[in-house]
């Protein structure tokens, strides 16, 4: 069946380029939505739409009994204001879709639309998601909420752009056993003060310095609190305060992330920001209001279905260009995490990096841009994944 897939090559491009224009952020992605419902309804595809967001979630039924697998793509895009250039560059200001999510679910709905031309050769069933807030690391946990990992024996995830960075090629497809991304979590920390004139500051409690004082002794939890042998990343990404230069603010705004690929250290880093920047604000006659929001645990893919979609994948793409092993897990993180804590799994990345086709941007950059070439590759491996794991119905 994945054979068929390199045909669809253009009606793939079309569908990537379509989303590409219409970025949505976060849970509420209505043209999104009503984009895919009409590419589906044009397949004959049964779905529902989630009640908590805009996620679509569907079921293609096999010719016989067997299995379930489900396969996933996130349809979100991020704040970013596109420079591009691309002639189909996104129509909705100050939003893109820097990640690729617009690939993700093209290619999945290229997979879907060969899986249900074939579906009467499939032993079992084929779920599909194409879920929302991915970026916010909470679309999955209201996908799961809705349903749909109900009946459901494994799960598959594939990315766009290589988990090992630019050095892939384009066209090569990496999946790893165990642990192959970090936890990803946000803090904020609201340092509170006392404002005042900036020529009297004894008169009143600086935040700025307080917040100063915190974000550089941050630093030493995992450079003197955490074994060098222990992954970790805390990153302060966004500080705010102040509203002219001859004034002490009452406030300042602190935010941050951090990862992690073990649960301790994850539990350890959080626990330590609160109590230093509370400790560091008390003694400088501060208060600190701290909230820890908890996005994506690790991703930890199945050895044994990371092993199936690795075979999968080579028959696609010839097994020089399959990839199944990295030194050190990636310190991103994914909240297709949460899919692989209730069923056994795998999550992939297909590489889209040429230069030549300027297509080696990192994601989340302005000018974030693929290859569009792999782009039925990504559906073919969907495809033959499907077929490994269902087998067919003579089977």
């Amino acid at each position: 069946m994945w054979r068929e897939c390199e045909k669809l090559q253009d009606y793939i491009v079309r569908i990537r380029r379509g989303l590409h224009e219409i970025p949505e952020t976060g849970f509420d992605l209505p043209e999104t939505r009503a984009f895919i419902c009409a590419e589906l309804d044009k397949l004959g595809l049964t779905y529902k739409k989630n009640e908590g967001d805009s996620g679509i979630i569907g079921e293609i039924k096999g010719g016989a009994p067997g299995k379930t697998i489900l396969l996933r793509a996130d349809i979100d895009a991020l704040p970013v204001k596109e420079d591009t250039g691309l002639p189909f560059a996104s129509k909705h200001d100050g939003k893109m879709h820097a990640c690729g999510h617009d690939s993700h679910a093209a290619m999945l709905i290229g997979a879907l639309k060969v899986l249900n031309e074939h579906k009467d050769e499939l032993r079992g069933n084929v779920r599909f998601v194409f879920q929302t807030a991915e970026e916010i690391s909470k679309g999955s946990q209201i996908a799961i909420k809705e349903g749909v990992m109900d009946g459901v024996d494994a799960v598959f995830g594939l990315h766009i752009g290589s988990i090992l960075g630019p050095s892939l090629p384009s066209g090569t497809l990496s999946v790893v056993p165990g642990c192959c991304m970090a936890s990803f979590d946000r803090f904020a920390i609201t340092v509170k003060g006392n404002g005042c004139h900036g020529s009297t500051p004894e008169k009143g409690v600086d935040p700025i310095s307080i917040a100063c004082n915190i974000v550089l002794s941050l630093q030493e939890i995992t450079t003197r609190e955490i074994a060098g042998t222990k992954p970790a990343v805390l990153t302060v990404g966004m500080i705010n305060g102040g509203f002219a230069y001859n004034i002490i603010p009452s406030e300042v705004k602190i935010e941050g992330t951090i990862r992690a690929v073990e649960e301790p250290v994850r539990r350890q880093l959080a626990k330590r920001i609160e109590e230093i920047s509370k400790g560091i604000a008390a003694a400088f006659r501060g208060s600190v209001d701290f909230l820890m929001d908890w996005g994506a645990p690790p991703v930890v893919n199945d050895p044994v279905m990371a092993a199936l979609a690795a075979e999968a994948a080579a028959k696609v793409l010839g097994a020089e260009h399959v990839v199944t092993t990295q030194d050190a897990p990636n310190m991103g993180g994914e909240d297709f995490a949460y899919y692989l804590a209730e069923k056994p799994g795998a999550f992939m990345f297909l590489s889209s990096a040429d230069p030549a086709k300027h297509s080696d941007t990192p994601h989340h950059n302005p000018k974030f841009m693929i290859d569009e070439d792999v782009l039925w590759k990504g559906s073919a491996v969907f495809v033959a994944i499907t077929e490994d794991y269902l087998g067919p119905e003579s089977a």
